[in-house]
C-alpha cells in the first residue's frame, strides 16, 4: 500500500472544529511535506479550490498550483499529486507550466483531473461552468490538449471547447505526469478508464471498494490500456485503545448546528451524482472519509489496510487532524516508518 496525505490546504479537514491547529499557510504546507516525506509519506494530494469548502467560503485557502510549484523546489522524494479543473486553466497554458513544475521536481508531479462542481465559485470568478457530462466533455479534450503538448513537437487540435494551431511545449515534462481522476458516472468512469492511468474514489466500505475496483479493471480492459492504479480518500483516527478511537471520533462529528463549512451542502450534492445519500453527520468529513472506518487500534487499523488491499486498492489518501500530530502517530503506529 502507498500512503499519501491530504495538504490542509483549507486549515483542516473538519467542518465542526473552527481551529484545528493547521493554519493555511506556505509554512505550514512546507513543514508538514518535508516531515512527511522523512517519516515514509509517498504523496500528498493538494487540493484545488479558490474558495473554501472546509472552513467557509470567506475563510482562507492556498491556491493549488503556486504552493505545488514551491514545494517541487523544497522537496526530494514525494510525488505532488495536484488537483486541476478544466474550465480554470486553459489546457495549452497549462502544459507548459506544469511541465516546468514537473522539471523542478525532477519528475514527480502528477495531475488529479477534477471534473468542477461548484457552480457559485466559477460564477464568482466569471468562468464556464457546464452541465455534468458537458464537463467530462470538456475534460476528454482538454487531457487530448494537454498529452499532445506532451508529447509531439507541435499539436494541433479542433473541438467544441479548445483549439490548437501547430503549439509548442518545450521543455517537455521529466517523465509524463501520472494522471488521475475520480469519478461515479457512466460519463466520468469511461473518460478515466479511456484517458487517465489512475482511478480515485471517495471513502466506502471495502466491498463497495471492490467492486468499484473490478468495474473499473473491466472497462479499462475493454479500452485497451494498461492496468490502473486505485486510490481512495480516508480519514483516519488511530489511538492505544478501541474506546479513545470513538470518543474523538464523537468529537469531530457531533453536530449541534450547522458551521460555515456546510454553506455548499446543498450545492455539492445536487452537483454530483452519488450513489448513497449522505447524512449531515458524515459532511462533517469531507469526501466520504469515514466510511472506510479507519478508527480504532493500530492492530485494527493495519488489518482493515489489508483487506482493502486484498481488494486491489493501491493507494489511500489520509485526512487527519491536526495533521501534522496525526500523521506522526499513523506512520509509527500503523505503517511502521516513523
Amino acid at each position: 500500500m502507498r500512503y499519501g496525505f491530504w495538504m490542509p490546504v483549507f486549515g483542516g479537514w473538519l467542518r465542526n472544529v473552527a481551529d484545528e491547529r493547521m493554519e493555511a499557510s506556505w509554512e505550514y504546507a512546507k513543514r508538514l511535506t518535508q516531515r512527511a516525506e522523512q517519516i515514509g509519506y509517498d504523496l500528498t494530494l493538494i487540493a484545488e479550490l479558490n474558495l473554501n469548502d472546509i472552513k467557509g467560503a470567506e475563510a482562507p485557502a492556498l491556491d493549488a498550483w503556486s504552493t505545488a510549484a514551491a514545494l517541487a523546489a523544497v522537496t526530494d522524494t514525494i510525488e505532488l499529486m495536484v488537483a486541476v479543473r478544466p474550465n480554470f486553466h486553459h489546457p495549452a497554458l497549462f502544459a507548459k507550466a506544469a511541465a516546468n513544475i514537473d522539471r523542478i521536481s525532477g519528475g514527480r508531479l502528477a495531475l488529479n483531473v477534477v471534473s468542477s462542481w461548484w457552480a457559485d465559485e466559477a460564477r464568482q470568478y466569471g468562468l464556464q461552468f457546464d452541465q455534468h457530462d458537458d464537463r467530462y466533455a470538456r475534460t476528454q479534450e482538454w487531457l487530448t490538449v494537454v498529452d499532445g503538448l506532451w508529447s509531439e513537437e507541435r499539436f494541433s487540435f479542433s473541438g467544441q471547447f479548445y483549439r490548437t494551431e501547430d503549439a509548442i511545449c518545450a521543455p517537455k515534462p521529466a517523465k509524463r505526469p501520472t494522471v488521475y481522476a475520480g469519478g461515479e458516472s457512466d460519463k466520468a468512469k469511461a473518460m478515466i478508464a479511456a484517458q487517465c492511468d489512475a482511478y480515485v474514489m471517495h471513502g466506502d466500505p471495502v466491498d463497495a471498494i471492490a467492486l468499484k475496483i473490478a468495474d473499473m479493471a473491466a472497462r479499462r480492459a475493454a479500452a485497451g490500456g494498461a492496468p490502473m492504479q486505485y486510490g481512495m480518500a480516508a480519514y483516519a483516527i488511530v489511538r492505544d485503545s478501541e474506546a479513545e478511537a470513538k470518543r474523538e471520533l464523537e468529537r469531530i462529528t457531533d453536530v449541534s448546528e450547522l458551521p460555515a463549512g456546510y454553506a455548499n451542502f446543498d450545492q455539492w450534492l445536487s452537483g454530483t451524482q452519488l450513489e448513497r445519500t449522505l447524512k449531515i453527520q458524515e459532511y462533517s468529513v469531507s469526501n466520504r472519509g469515514l466510511r472506510p472506518n479507519l478508527v480504532g487500534t493500530p492492530e485494527q487499523l493495519r488489518e482493515r489496510v489489508e483487506e482493502y488491499e486484498a481488494a486491489g486498492l493501491d493507494l489511500l489518501l489520509l485526512q487527519m487532524s491536526p495533521q501534522d500530530e496525526e500523521m506522526e502517530r499513523f506512520a509509527a503506529q500503523v505503517m511502521g516508518t516513523a
